[in-house]
């Protein structure tokens, strides 16, 4: 079983872009044109999410399984390395990812992901509540699914036409999916502990209205070696919300790592 996976046109290195929990590929919709400028890239959907079915098998729903998939798709590309990019528990993933396997990656983007820098208390929170939460969304189906806060039906900052696309792809949701990732995908998702072992030349875009990553925000910066970050007027889905400044700020970064 593999994830959905879209391979765009491009010039320049492959660039894996990973999206968010409910979302779907579409998340990248404003980004696309203008990282093909700079790479090719490789978007996916994780499991129950857009166009990737939900695996009866619940291992693969753990991070390491997610990581497994990557490297088989960086794989089939037939590629040494790559560059990736991941938004909210997309980016738990992707940084996970560049943790395995430094060698691969050649640079990498992240945007507010609190999944990734979690600490313990937040883990054990969301661990317990999982199973009552998961129950709930299976017997309410995708009705249940629309209530949740974060559904893409409730954003607030974005922009009619992305909102519409996300939406669109929101009615595709597997609740299965949903749930294995709620009990499985991120309670297991932080890498908190591990960040000081990054390897890789790394760029945080984030969204500084997000007021609640700004105690991650100031921990990747103290604790991550090779982080720059760039700061953007804008809230968690910052590469929507700002997109010409995300997609500005992200190829100027792929430009410099392509050539090193």
């Amino acid at each position: 079983m593999q994830l959905y996976t879209d391979v765009h046109d491009g010039t320049g290195p492959y660039l894996l872009l990973v999206h968010g929990i409910l979302a779907s590929r579409a998340q990248f919709a404003p980004n696309l044109a203008a990282l093909s400028e700079v790479s090719r890239p490789v978007t996916v959907e994780l499991w129950g999410h857009g166009r990737s079915p939900s695996p009866q098998d619940l291992s693969l729903f753990h991070p390491d399984a997610y990581v497994e998939q990557f490297e088989g798709i960086r794989k089939s590309l037939g590629v040494e390395q790559w560059m990736i990019c991941g938004l909210s528990l997309g980016a738990a993933l992707t940084l996970r990812y560049a943790l395995d396997h430094p060698g691969r990656v050649s640079a990498q983007i992240f945007t507010n992901a609190t999944a990734a820098f979690a600490d313990e208390a937040w883990t054990r929170e969301v661990r317990e509540g999982a199973s009552e939460r998961g129950e709930a969304l299976i017997r309410g189906g995708r009705e249940a699914l629309e209530l949740i806060p974060f559904h893409p039906k409730h954003a607030k900052r974005l922009p009619e036409a992305q909102k519409a696309r996300l939406v669109e792809d929101a009615a595709l949701l597997d609740p299965v999916g949903v749930v294995g990732a709620m009990k499985y995908t991120i309670p297991e998702a932080p890498i908190r502990g591990r960040c000081k072992d990054n390897q890789v030349p790394t760029l945080l875009v984030c969204g500084t209205y997000e007021t609640s990553f700004k105690e991650h925000r100031a921990f990747a910066e103290e604790n991550m070696p090779h982080l720059e970050i760039s700061d953007l007027d804008a809230g968690h889905a910052v590469n929507i919300e700002a997109s010409e400044a995300f997609n500005a700020r992200v190829a100027d970064f792929v430009r410099k790592h392509a050539t090193d």
